[in-house]
């Protein structure tokens, strides 16, 4: 204390006398504590930095469960997939997950981080693949969805959509997201670290095949009703005729006709057993690629769509229609 009290009084912070110098020698450790708790109970208590709840942004959005026997399709629930692994630490590659209750249909993309920019990309990605309008989105309390950018994004792109949340600390409140989380992305992914930007484009690449063979291909049961056995206290539930989320969504209505027909061709085209065998080779193909080498950042804009606002100024060349431009 005595070379720092030295430092501030040569800097003209401080005035020395010889006796202060002589105290701040001699002083215990047990003083200096009993003093300063003397210093902070006289001054006023430093206000706390306001949380998003108490800023109004969250204050503003519901929180609520989208109801289970929900009918209409366009309620979809919204979810981030981490991809880190065993270390959680630097940038790495998250599934933006998107399902929709009443159909199951399921929208994902891979990007690299959780920033504005990126998150912007695959809601959009994912928002011009949706064969239907959507009525409400519903993701969780996390900042990657709930900063004033992306809540300003969403009203933009879901005109006249409901912005509703999870309840804090009820992680199944998203319970259809994250069900899929588990079966769709983490059962053909797996939970390995991926970093890269060859990476994401690699399992963007892989996931515009998966929401064709989900979505057109794999049945998805509904729970209709279930019943309470007092006798033997179980739960018993009751399910629907299993249905693909495809011929659902032709059951509600929800489509325009001329995506439906589209839907409808791309259906009779596809095989489904190809497609699952192409599956379970180009799933290896993010892991055989090499990740972020450390101390060298990866760009994040190498992984945004050529459409994307950073790129408005840049002329584009004709692309190739993709399977999921049709939902364009």
């Amino acid at each position: 204390m005595v070379s720092y009290a030295e430092k501030l009084a040569a800097h003209g912070h401080l005035r020395l006398t010889p006796a202060l110098l002589e105290q701040l020698g001699r002083i215990s450790i047990s003083t200096v504590r009993r003093i300063l708790q003397r210093v902070q109970q006289d001054q006023p208590r430093r206000k706390r930095r306001p949380s998003l709840t108490r800023n109004g942004l969250l204050a503003g959005v519901p929180a609520v469960r989208i109801p289970w026997n929900e009918t209409r399709p366009g309620h979809v629930e919204v979810d981030l997939v981490h991809h880190c692994g065993r270390y959680a630490g630097g940038e790495y590659v998250h599934t933006l997950h998107i399902v929709d209750v009443a159909s199951g249909w399921s929208e994902m993309v891979a990007v690299l981080g959780r920033s504005y920019l990126v998150m912007q990309d695959g809601v959009e990605r994912c928002a011009q693949r949706l064969p239907f309008p959507v009525l409400e989105i519903h993701p969780d309390n996390g900042s990657e969805f709930f900063n004033a950018h992306l809540v300003r994004f969403f009203g933009e792109l879901f005109t006249g959509a409901a912005l509703s949340r999870s309840r804090p600390w009820q992680k199944n409140d998203n319970r259809f997201v994250e069900h899929r989380n588990g079966a769709l992305i983490r059962g053909w992914v797996g939970h390995e670290r991926l970093d890269s930007v060859a990476q994401v484009k690699a399992l963007n690449a892989f996931y515009e095949k998966l929401r064709i063979y989900h979505n057109l291909f794999q049945p998805v049961m509904r729970l209709m009703r279930k019943t309470y056995d007092h006798e033997t206290q179980r739960v018993r539930r009751y399910w629907d005729t299993p249905r693909t989320p495809f011929d659902r969504l032709l059951a509600s209505g929800a489509m325009s006709a001329a995506v439906a027909h589209q839907l409808q061709r791309l259906y009779d085209r596809a095989d489904p057993l190809t497609l699952r065998q192409e599956l379970e080779t180009d799933v290896r193909a993010p892991f055989a690629l090499p990740g972020a080498q450390r101390g060298r950042s990866e760009s994040v804009y190498a992984t945004l769509l050529p459409s994307h606002p950073m790129y408005a100024s840049t002329p584009r060349k004709e692309e190739a229609l993709l399977p999921g431009d049709i939902f364009k």
